[in-house]
């Protein structure tokens, strides 16, 4: 009861027009700013954290808040529509929606992320409502655990390798590699750096995986001579009711997984985005349709996304330490207010606390509502003629590279990105792997030395801690189980070439 009063009392403080008006607009906002290429969730809060300065403190959290939130899904539609995911955790999103677009559904593709998203965003609302025990069991994983369970997610590159171990493999090998380009961040020595300042910095990841997926796919088509023009059949922008019934499983795990990924500190956006993925492979009955166009593999990672989006705010309000980029930026907002999130926040201004928790809800709504009208006019997107719009999608590509650091170099850094991509698919080697090791890679080497550093037995470092002993276990589990159905499916191929045809002689 405590509970159900305490979100009145934030209700009643958010629901005035003047912050309804501002969680609109900032929803608004987010959208615009997440469909251009490069503007992702800590950019489009970063840009417009300013407006903290001249908003009274629950209207400017609420529209910065918001603003994340809309962001999110608005690297949806570009990825969907497209095949340019502005953000890596679209790249998922992407992998079966950008196929159900090139199949005449890119509606129903962006009607099931929008429904999606709020079934994630709502369901992991609940779960902020009793932050607390989620918060203290986050905070209390140590290097060891995060190394173990990035580990963990790292090894669901072999589901996502397709047919070819090997060469999903290699892909993952590429993204680690290119991962390690820059300053040591242990030692300060540089690393593949070749002597150049502009990569001591490191490669800017979103301008690598603009390159590697949007640039790719439009050089592709370009050099194919056959420019596909999907205007002519848009499809339907309702959904059947079997179409929800297909998803709404992989809406629960997509749920679950993003939950959980967004109390882990420094967890990536993407890291739980393919590893519902994957799960949704792995317990598909029709695995074979992933990556044509599984409606599946569109809910799931969306859900995900959206879910470890609320999720995020557990750490950041109950203790006051911001689990990623985009938390630290609205730390900032609570500063320049002059409030401090954490345990004080909910006793000395339990209306702003709980007035967030409520504007989540609310502004979950209002993006639901925003975005299924919407639906229409991104999908008109595609009626633009090919010869503007893809100059057009290459500038503001150019451009969202270039404003990520504000340097030249990340434009060129885009485009051999996307000369590579565009290699490895003519070699038929899956890029995915090679987005989600980019952004896995650094955090697993960084939380590596640090669980070194720390022990003087290796085994007692990793193994000691339940968590981690359980994620190794369940890496364990991964490769037999992978063992196995590469074996039997050997097996069946080499008895099904060993069955003659009917009249022919053995």
């Amino acid at each position: 009861m405590d509970i159900l009063k305490d979100l009145l009392l934030g209700f009643s403080h958010i629901l005035t027009p003047q912050i309804l008006a501002f969680a609109v607009l900032g929803c608004a906002l987010g959208m615009i700013t997440g469909i251009l290429p490069g503007f992702g969730p800590s950019a489009a809060t970063a840009l417009l954290l300013p407006l903290a300065f001249v908003l009274e403190p629950t209207a400017s959290i609420v529209m910065i808040a918001a603003i994340y939130y809309g962001s999110m899904y608005g690297g949806t539609i570009t990825s969907v529509l497209l095949n340019i995911p502005g953000e890596v955790s679209s790249v998922a999103t992407g992998i079966d929606g950008y196929e159900m677009t090139k199949r005449g559904e890119a509606g129903k593709a962006l009607a099931i992320a929008a429904v999606g998203s709020f079934v994630g965003g709502s369901l992991a609302v609940i779960g902020v409502l009793f932050a607390s025990p989620f918060a203290t069991l986050a905070i209390k994983l140590k290097f060891t655990d995060v190394f173990a369970l990035s580990l963990l997610a790292l090894m669901l590159v072999i589901g996502l390798a397709g047919s070819s171990m090997i060469k999903g493999l290699i892909s993952a090998a590429l993204g680690l590699l290119i991962g390690t380009v820059g300053l040591d961040h242990f030692t300060g020595s540089p690393r593949f750096t070749f002597g150049t300042l502009a990569l001591s910095s490191g490669l800017n990841y979103i301008a690598i995986i603009m390159g590697l997926f949007g640039l790719a796919e439009i050089l592709e088509n370009l050099g194919s001579g056959k420019v596909p023009d999907f205007s002519a059949n848009i499809g339907s922008l309702r959904l059947k009711w079997q179409d929800i019934r297909d998803s709404l499983g992989s809406m629960g795990r997509g749920t679950v997984i993003g939950f959980f990924f967004g109390l882990v500190p420094g967890s990536p956006a993407a890291a739980s985005a393919f590893t519902s993925y994957a799960v949704e492979k792995r317990v598909s009955k029709h695995p074979e349709r992933f990556g044509h166009g599984a409606i599946q593999g569109v809910a799931g990672p969306e859900t995900a996304n959206n879910a470890l989006g609320i999720s995020n705010f557990i750490p950041l309000l109950t203790l006051g330490i911001p689990s990623s980029a985009t938390m630290a930026i609205l730390l900032g907002a609570f500063i320049i207010n002059g409030l401090q999130p954490g345990p004080l926040l909910y006793a000395q201004h339990p209306e702003i606390a709980w007035g967030i928790i409520a504007s989540l809800i609310v502004s979950n709504v209002i993006l639901f509502i925003m975005a299924l009208p919407l639906v229409q006019v991104w999908v008109s997107i595609l009626r633009v003629p090919t010869l503007i719009l893809y100059p057009v999608t290459l500038g503001v590509m150019s451009v969202g590279a270039f404003l990520t650091n504000n340097s030249t170099f990340d434009i060129l850094v885009m485009w051999v990105s996307g000369l590579v991509g565009l290699a490895l698919r003519k070699l038929d080697v899956p890029l995915a792997p090679a987005a989600l090791t980019l952004v896995l890679g650094p955090m697993l080497e960084a939380n590596f030395r640090r669980a070194l550093s720390l022990g003087n037995d290796p085994v007692q470092t990793f193994l000691g801690s339940p968590v981690s002993a359980s994620a190794f276990a369940l890496i364990v589990v991964v490769f037999l189980i992978r063992g196995v159905l590469t074996t039997r499916s050997a097996f069946l191929r080499r008895k099904k070439a060993l069955v003659p045809v009917a009249g022919e002689e053995v």
